[in-house]
């Protein structure tokens, strides 16, 4: 696939993947969000009226 790189190991293995973001950046955007999202699993959230009161001052 155009812009998608699969660097291996010594045993053929995929180790990682390199994306051409000025090919693949919607893409590649996404893919990190997905990625802070399964990492944040668990953690406190904040309730919708207090995230609005955060907004508001930063303004």
């Amino acid at each position: 696939m155009k812009g998608i790189q699969f660097p291996v190991d010594e045993h053929g293995k995929a180790k990682s993947v390199l994306i051409d973001l000025g090919e693949w950046g919607e893409l590649g955007e996404d893919l990190y969000d997905g990625m802070i999202i399964e990492a944040r699993q668990g953690e406190p959230t904040i309730p919708g009226e207090m995230e609005a009161a955060i907004e508001r001052q930063r303004i």
